[in-house]
């Protein structure tokens, strides 16, 4: 998977073979927001207008734009996976919190 990032925001993007373009989208927000182009130049500068333009929307239209993650999680989980969690944060000798957020992290690392 293809990623690219800017002012908080990231994009996966994928190649289309047939129009022979790249095709990125945002991540993490629920509005559609989608861009293109023939090049990595091409592309880079069509995401920053992308964002620019999301944000510059928003506000125009008095929303906030959404930021990709507020930094809260819920989950539901089988009792036993949860068991075993707090014990090996208690083992790692850190809190829950810190040992979900870095198990998240290493999880969820692109390349």
């Amino acid at each position: 998977m293809n990623t690219m990032t800017y002012k908080d925001y990231a994009a996966r993007v994928d190649f289309d073979p047939r129009d022979r373009i790249f095709v990125g989208h945002l991540a993490g927000v629920r509005d559609i927001v989608g861009f293109h182009g023939r090049s990595v130049e091409e592309l880079e500068q069509a995401f920053h207008e992308a964002v620019d333009g999301y944000v510059a929307a928003c506000r125009s239209l008095g929303q906030a734009p959404e930021r990709p993650a507020s930094g809260k999680l819920m989950l539901r989980i089988a009792p036993e996976d949860h068991a075993a969690a707090l014990r090996a944060a208690e083992l790692a000798g850190v809190s829950l919190n810190q040992w979900a957020g870095d198990a998240l992290r290493r999880a969820s690392q692109v390349d």
